[in-house]
């Protein structure tokens, strides 16, 4: 099975269709899939609900994709540096659903297990516990989420092998593997692809039986939030 592609275009070929649902890796501006959103931008479909920790920045990440006006739908926990979702937001554009963050992040890991629903204590007594199914355990009160199944998933990690076995660095690798594993298709971009057998088995965070097409490229590596202070006189 080829898994290697030339580049974003042509992995995202055939797979891309309005009103699609689509898991984006990515925490902050860390280990966001830059080209691939790039590419989804460019093709001009639209109507998208985007499963994602966050919505970038206003010109990186998924903001280019709400600057020009193609995704519908956001499923996200952190949105605050965006302040075109924020106007779309309050405008009432753009729907969104807030999840708390480990919860989103076990919806789309309940996705990939083929797990459609779990309870979880999280937001019971919270706006986010409204219309959403109630049971007791053990005493104690629980709501049940639903696992996200993701039409496609789209995803950013360091290394790679020629079977698609991933490596993530540090942060990049919170939201990635989860949102890798539950998109029926996962394309990744990578910094760089290796010869399969060049890494350590027990080192892999996502194996390749998740990913179906590569792309190796190059990255813009941002920082949210810089802070400095005056350099201290000698």
């Amino acid at each position: 099975m080829k898994k290697i592609y030339d580049n974003a275009t042509t992995a995202l070929d055939g797979l891309l269709r309005d009103d699609m649902l689509i898991a984006a890796g990515g925490f902050g501006l860390c280990g966001i899939p830059e080209l691939l959103l790039q590419a989804i931008k460019d093709s001009g479909v639209k109507g998208l609900t985007f499963a994602s920790n966050n919505a970038g920045v206003d010109d990186f990440g998924i903001g280019i994709l709400l600057a020009s006006r193609q995704v519908k739908k956001m499923m996200s926990s952190y949105v605050g540096e965006n302040a075109e979702f924020m106007r779309q937001y309050l405008e009432g554009e753009l729907e969104v659903e807030f999840n708390p963050q480990g919860t989103l992040a076990e919806r789309m890991r309940a996705g990939g297990a083929g797990i459609p629903g779990f309870y979880t204590k999280t937001g019971v007594g919270t706006q986010i516990a409204e219309g959403k199914e109630h049971k007791d355990f053990d005493g104690e009160t629980y709501i049940m989420e639903r696992g996200i199944f993701a039409d496609l998933a789209i995803i950013k990690a360091w290394k790679a092998d020629e079977t698609g076995n991933l490596i993530f660095r540090k942060t990049a690798r919170n939201f990635n593997v989860p949102a890798g594993m539950c998109g029926r298709i996962c394309v990744a971009e990578v910094e760089e692809i290796v010869p399969t057998g060049a890494l350590d088995p027990d080192g892999i965070h996502l194996p390749g039986i998740y990913v179906h097409r590569l792309i190796q490229g190059d990255h813009e590596k941002r920082i949210e939030q810089r802070t400095t202070r005056k350099k201290e006189a000698v």
